[in-house]
């Protein structure tokens, strides 16, 4: 199963759109949202016909009552509060926005998941640790540096992760 992960996407329509583009094209069924829509109107773009969608709140996601609107026009997924535990493809999977690295730490050191993974600090990262992999996807907000403009997607059948760029930006 090919799931497709982004973060951090702050109004940035351009970007979620070829964000989508990418994950449709590698064939993801999932999509998870780690956080920082920041507005309710730019969850529609997050729409593909077959693919799923999970989401968590970020700090900069005040307007509660209108992403759960939001979310509940959308075909499949669901937006889950401030984390999110998902069992995708027989994976185990922590969801958090991650503004606290203690956290994120502690959850990645639990070995009570397959994947952590987390936003916020506009950084892509991939990293393992025992039998748990660590991914920040990147982000998109306008003075994230090019490298970091990215997506990732994880291979359940591999458990690999991979990385891509997204070119799409205001």
């Amino acid at each position: 199963m090919q799931i497709g992960i982004l973060s951090d996407t702050h109004d940035n329509v351009p970007a979620t759109q070829a964000a989508m583009d990418i994950f449709e094209d590698v064939g993801c069924e999932v999509v998870i949202h780690c956080g920082d829509f920041v507005a309710p109107p730019l969850v529609r773009h997050l729409e593909r016909d077959g693919i799923d969608v999970h989401a968590v709140r970020g700090n900069n996601d005040g307007e509660r009552e209108g992403l759960l609107s939001a979310f509940e026009t959308l075909e499949g997924g669901a937006l889950h509060g401030r984390f999110a535990e998902l069992t995708l493809d027989g994976r185990e999977f922590a969801v958090l926005h991650g503004e606290e690295k203690p956290i994120i730490e502690s959850l990645l050191e639990s070995s009570e998941y397959d994947y952590v993974v987390h936003g916020h600090w506009h950084v892509r990262e991939h990293r393992e640790e025992g039998g748990t992999t660590l991914v920040n996807p990147g982000a998109h907000f306008p003075t994230v540096p090019n490298e970091h403009r990215t997506v990732a997607v994880v291979d359940t059948d591999s458990d690999t992760v991979a990385f891509h760029d997204v070119t799409e930006m205001p």
